[in-house]
């Protein structure tokens, strides 16, 4: 299955909330977890999406800095979801751990992006 985490900082935020949503759909995402909240709050839409995929499944979010909030963050993110053996794909860029560059680059670019 593939299942997406999409978050904007804000309720304001409406465009960009959509627009993430609007890509994710174009991206075959099957099941997506939506969240309006800051990156310092607890993110419970993430804490459900991570305990829902599972071996097997790609999960997708629009943009690096969606999903992390410090290079410590997206290892600890990262490191969860190889454990349960979900793929991770970066749509802005073109990042996918099913591909041995997709794991090698990933937590390189994260620690730029973040």
């Amino acid at each position: 299955m593939i299942v997406a985490y999409t978050r904007t900082s804000t309720l304001d935020q409406v465009a960009g909330f959509e627009a993430q949503s609007k890509e994710l759909s174009a991206a075959g995402c099957e099941k997506i977890f939506q969240e309006q909240v800051s990156s310092v709050t607890v993110r419970i839409q993430l804490q459900a999406a991570l305990e829902f995929v599972r071996d097997g499944d790609v999960f997708v979010v629009t943009k690096l800095d969606w999903l992390a909030r410090s290079v410590a963050d997206l290892m600890a993110i990262l490191q969860a979801l190889e454990r349960k053996r979900v793929a991770v794909r970066i749509l802005n860029l073109g990042m996918d751990t099913q591909t041995p560059t997709g794991k090698l680059m990933l937590p390189v670019l994260g620690g730029r992006s973040i």
